[in-house]
């Protein structure tokens, strides 16, 4: 699995790329975890492009097991890219991004700089 080792204010992630195969199942995110493991990071960047559809679409039930499953694992995760149009569409959606936001194991951010920003208590 190809994927970049970046150090973001101080914590090391790997960051997948947005041309992989789409993040479909808490298996997927197993998968993820493995490697993020191997490269002792404490924190998994996930583009917008690499979720499947029924990610950002809540009823589905995949973004809180494929979540849940990272934060049962001590990791945690950052979903990078813009979502304005899920967001618009989706009142729970918008609840939960800012839910998630408030808290310290999964966040939305626009881009990577974002991140940094976050990570470094700006």
């Amino acid at each position: 699995m190809t994927m970049d080792l970046i150090d973001l204010a101080g914590t090391r992630a790997v960051a997948w790329p947005a041309d992989a195969p789409p993040l479909s199942s808490g298996r997927d995110a197993g998968d993820l975890i493995g490697a993020a493991f191997s490269h002792q990071a404490r924190l998994v960047v996930l583009p917008v492009a690499r979720l499947s559809p029924e990610f950002l679409r809540l009823s589905s039930g995949l973004a809180g097991e494929v979540l849940q499953t990272f934060v049962n694992y001590g990791l945690r995760v950052a979903i990078i890219g813009d979502i304005a149009g899920p967001l618009a569409a989706s009142a729970p959606l918008g609840d939960f991004v800012r839910e998630s936001n408030r808290g310290s194991q999964v966040w939305f951010a626009d881009d990577l700089d974002a991140l940094a920003r976050r990570l470094s208590g700006a």
